[in-house]
């Protein structure tokens, strides 16, 4: 997937979203989706790369548990054939739950 066809695929999701953060007091209220690209995993033989995954992380940051939100965002992966892995965590300093979705496109 090019960076493109993510960013439609985030707006598809239908909250405020951003590639890697917001700008300094721009963050807006929860929910948001963040998404980023951390890294690449490549296929090759023989010095030639066959293939590229890029790794995609989808960050959903509410201020409560969110099933539904959750729900809207594994909606549209789903939708896009792509398989994805989940975790949760708090963030305190923050006062934020994050959903983590981590897949390869």
């Amino acid at each position: 997937m090019t960076y493109e066809e993510i960013n439609e695929m985030m707006q598809e999701i239908g909250l405020p979203f951003a590639y890697h953060h917001f700008a300094e007091g721009e963050s807006p209220k929860p929910p948001f989706v963040i998404f980023l690209s951390p890294g690449e995993d490549t296929f090759g033989a023989d010095n030639l790369m066959y293939h590229s995954f890029k790794q995609l992380d989808v960050e959903l940051y509410t201020d409560e548990k969110s099933p539904d939100t959750e729900s809207r965002v594994e909606e549209v992966l789903t939708q896009h054939n792509i398989y994805y892995t989940k975790t949760e965590s708090y963030i305190e300093s923050e006062k934020l739950y994050e959903v983590l979705y981590e897949m390869e496109v």
